[in-house]
């Protein structure tokens, strides 16, 4: 493989990664999206992930960008103190990912 075709390759794959990553949104871009009525309100998210597991504490949110969708990731902690990390769809409330932290 000569220099260019390894430097090409390279490129691509930054390029790609980077491209992929989620974004963390600031609080100024998350209220212009609550403003505009973009995403749900986040006491309406966050009820819907804690009724997910009746009981539990929302122990960190985060409101994403990535490929141009809005998600709300919850961390929550329920009764029996078991970790469970939650995806919401942002714009329609729906539970994307519910699965117990590993």
């Amino acid at each position: 493989m000569n220099r260019l075709t390894a430097f090409s390759i390279v490129t691509l794959l930054v390029i790609g990664a980077g491209l992929a990553q989620a974004r963390d949104l600031s609080a100024a871009e998350a209220q212009n999206l609550l403003d505009a009525g973009t995403i749900l309100p986040f006491k309406k998210l966050n009820a819907t992930a804690l009724a997910e597991h009746p009981g539990a504490t929302l122990t960190d949110t985060e409101l994403e960008e990535e490929y141009g969708k809005y998600r709300y990731k919850v961390d929550l902690r329920d009764a029996k103190g078991i970790e469970w990390d939650l995806e919401l769809d942002a714009v329609t409330g729906k539970v994307l990912k519910n699965h117990q932290d590993t």
